[in-house]
């Protein structure tokens, strides 16, 4: 996010009281902040506040004559990376579903062709109301980004999906949407100013809407006892770019994730599981699909006789591990009864990369596979780089080397296309 400017719109809602963190945030990974607040926002929280913070000027009035001289909610709307809504109130959102605009923030955000996220924060009941699920779909329809909201109590008292997303949320939703960093502003206070258009991410094209994509991701752990388990190096920093690529062109995602270091993306249905047995019965469970994405790194074998308690260092040497193979979800899921008509695998290799990627390919029985080399040496293995060869039915085909996000939306390209063309 270094040198990005974002525009943060303060709804009312006791969820505001999260903003001046997330202003702090923004403001430590590199990015400028100007914030608008609503009437209602300033109930919760100061103008001062979010001033100091973000060490620039508070806007709330539509009507400021020296801003409006020359024309400022242009300004303001038009001159961001990115505009965020948070909290994103259910009454701010049907403004935005239905083109309303009689107040600084609802006018600017009618007013932009910025990429804009939004937060919502609501009781649960606001939330389920048949006229916010409108909205809601009228705003996807529309290309608006949101994150959250997530499920727990709330000062009403009640209990339910509903809660404003927290900060570190928002800033991976944002880091997403925002791509590969722009050029650093020299002063994190400067005023914003309207980017060159190469600059500016336009929404993906909803191309997938109205499909289900599976994806794994992440590693498995296998217990050796309660507190040992045999993993190897993943970090399912690919996998997360993959289902939120998806996610973006309109799919809807079940990503199935061992314990990975990289959380998962927002707006998608997360299945969380440790071992490669849980793995497979979670993609299962997720059956049927248009497409599945086997992007996990699962362990080859478990431990058949694993301790349940953990096992002692006493001197009589190491203990004797047996061993059984994991389920291969990869070649089950190519062969099952309800098969997707698109599936991806992955290879990752330290040596001759295309033979065994296609080898892979041909015993398995999925459509692709997409091979790259771990080697020590490449750095690509819970980095944030990959160098990608494509192999299909037809050939292989190498990818430059880019980032894993950039790599994700190739990918989430191809399948839209293959998905269109009903090819295999």
């Amino acid at each position: 996010m270094q040198g990005k400017r974002i525009l943060l719109i303060v709804a009312g809602g006791i969820a505001a009281y999260k903003t001046p963190e997330l202003v702090r945030l923004i403001r430590k990974a590199g990015a400028s902040v100007t914030t608008v607040l609503t009437s209602g926002g300033a109930q919760f929280v100061t103008p001062l506040t979010l001033s100091a913070l973000s060490n620039a000027p508070c806007h709330s009035e539509l009507f400021d004559l020296t801003r409006e001289a020359e024309m400022g909610h242009i300004e303001l709307s038009r001159s961001a990376d990115l505009i965020v809504v948070a909290p994103a109130t259910a009454d701010l959102m049907a403004k935005m579903a239905h083109g309303l605009a009689d107040d600084l923030a609802s006018t600017l955000l009618m007013a932009t062709d910025t990429p804009v996220l939004i937060a919502p924060a609501m009781n649960v009941r606001m939330w389920d109301h048949p006229a916010t699920r409108r909205n809601r779909a009228i705003l996807a329809d529309d290309d608006i980004d949101m994150v959250g909201p997530d499920e727990g109590g709330m000062a009403c008292g009640e209990w339910g999906e509903g809660r404003m997303a927290e900060p570190e949320a928002i800033m991976q939703a944002m880091g997403e949407l925002l791509g590969p960093p722009a050029p650093a502003l020299t002063d994190a206070s400067a005023p914003l100013r309207l980017p060159p258009e190469s600059v500016i991410i336009p929404p993906a094209p909803r191309r997938l809407a109205g499909r289900h994509v599976i994806v794994t991701s992440g590693p498995t752990h296998e217990p050796i006892d309660p507190v040992r388990y045999i993993a190897n190096r993943s970090s399912g920093t690919q996998g997360t770019a993959i289902a939120a690529a998806l996610r973006d062109m309109g799919a809807r995602v079940t990503f199935v994730t061992g314990p990975a270091t990289s959380p998962p993306p927002s707006g998608v249905d997360v299945v969380r599981v440790e071992t490669a047995r849980q793995m497979h019965e979670a993609v299962q469970a997720a059956l049927p699909a248009d497409a599945a994405v086997m992007a996990a790194a699962v362990a080859d074998w478990h431990v058949t006789n694993a301790a349940d308690r953990k096992v002692k260092k006493d001197g009589s040497g190491a203990p004797s591990l047996q061993m059984a193979e994991n389920p291969d979800i990869l070649a089950w899921i190519s062969r099952a009864a309800q098969r997707p008509r698109l599936v991806v695998g992955f290879a990752a290799e330290t040596d001759d990369v295309v033979a065994n990627a296609t080898a892979k390919r041909s015993r398995k029985g999925c459509d692709w596979i997409l091979a790259n080399d771990v080697s020590p040496e490449t750095g690509i293995m819970g980095g944030d780089e990959n160098a990608i060869t494509m192999v299909t039915e037809s050939g292989a085909e190498a990818w430059p080397r880019m980032t894993k996000v950039k790599v994700a939306r190739r990918l989430a390209d191809r399948i839209a296309d293959a998905l269109q063309d009903g090819a295999r």
